[in-house]
């Protein structure tokens, strides 16, 4: 079995908007992506979710309507080695609450979908963001 993370595709409605949360990483290839991280030992994929989003964003569950019927597994390789990455899709209920990063981040952006999608630059990723999207005018 390869390593496992979780995390949340949080999103807000600004102005009409839909608009995504994205990060740049402080390490590696800097890339951009939504706040998630590694499930420790004895930990499941759903609060490794919740804690993540904590320490990388700065939001708790109480910032946040998750809906966590509304999930996707990205399987990918780091490395040569084997990963899942699972994701809840998140809204942020105070659209005015921005995050706070963690040292784990230098930068962050709210955009809308197409943007979002240019901004993570992987394929996996981008199609994930557009599956929820398409989901986002059916919730309450």
């Amino acid at each position: 079995m390869g390593k496992r993370a979780a995390g949340l595709i949080i999103f807000r409605r600004l102005c009409g908007e839909i608009q995504y949360l994205l990060m740049k990483a402080s390490y590696g290839d800097y890339h951009w992506s939504s706040p998630k991280g590694h499930v420790d030992p004895g930990e499941d994929d759903f609060t490794t979710a919740l804690r993540e989003t904590q320490e990388e964003a700065g939001y708790s569950k109480d910032d946040l309507i998750i809906y966590k019927e509304i999930t996707s597994t990205l399987h990918y390789e780091v490395k040569g080695k084997p990963k899942a990455v699972i994701y809840w899709l998140a809204e942020l209920k105070d659209p005015s609450k921005e995050p706070v990063l963690s040292e784990e981040h230098t930068e962050l952006k709210w955009l809308p979908m197409e943007e979002a999608k240019a901004t993570v630059g992987f394929e996996d990723n981008q199609k994930l963001i557009e599956e929820f999207h398409k989901k986002i005018p059916n919730l309450s």
